[in-house]
């Protein structure tokens, strides 16, 4: 049995969880909404403020659901009582970010900036007056996770100077520039 799906998934209070025929689950709560689609092999049942994930039989595929699919579900939950957030620095000499008309206008060094349009759901902060500091926050962390390494993807951190768009808190390998002998 799996140990991540054997464990049930606690419902907290403020939280409304609805499941549908078609194996798609739909999680209501103070952060938003969230709707996702799982495999027809997993079933879900709803006891009291618990819901249990099982499984038709131990082959391979089904236990790699089992845990998967409850994985899943406890992050859905989770996200839409706390939400999720990931942190990005912008390191560079005049690399900078500011928002503009719903969308993220970042200069990284380019000849032209760079716009990034976050899709619904998913919110964008410029922390500090010089820009160099973003957070991405929303209720679906695979959606967070995503967009954030979106925009660390415009420039990632180069090993010589260090410079480009990290995560808090990354550590960049640098390495030494060349010289003569």
């Amino acid at each position: 049995m799996s140990r991540i799906g054997k464990e049930p998934v606690r419902i907290p209070r403020g939280v409304e969880v609805t499941l549908n025929q078609d194996n798609s689950i739909t999680v209501k709560g103070p952060k938003g909404t969230i709707s996702r689609q799982f495999h027809a092999a997993v079933e879900f049942t709803k006891t009291g403020k618990e819901i249990l994930v099982k499984r038709p039989d131990d082959t391979r595929q089904n236990r790699a659901l089992h845990g998967l699919s409850r994985a899943l579900l406890a992050n859905m939950v989770e996200g839409v009582v706390k939400g999720y957030s990931r942190d990005l620095e912008i390191v560079g000499v005049g690399f900078k970010a500011e928002m503009r008309n719903k969308g993220l206008l970042i200069t990284l060094g380019y000849s032209h900036s760079v716009l990034f349009v976050p899709p619904e759901g998913i919110q964008i902060t410029v922390n500090n007056k010089q820009g160099t500091e973003l957070t991405v926050r929303g209720v679906d962390k695979e959606l967070v996770g995503d967009c954030a390494a979106k925009i660390r993807s415009y420039r990632k951190p180069e090993p010589y100077k260090g410079k480009g768009i990290r995560y808090r808190n990354e550590y960049v390998p640098r390495k030494a520039g060349k010289y003569a002998k």
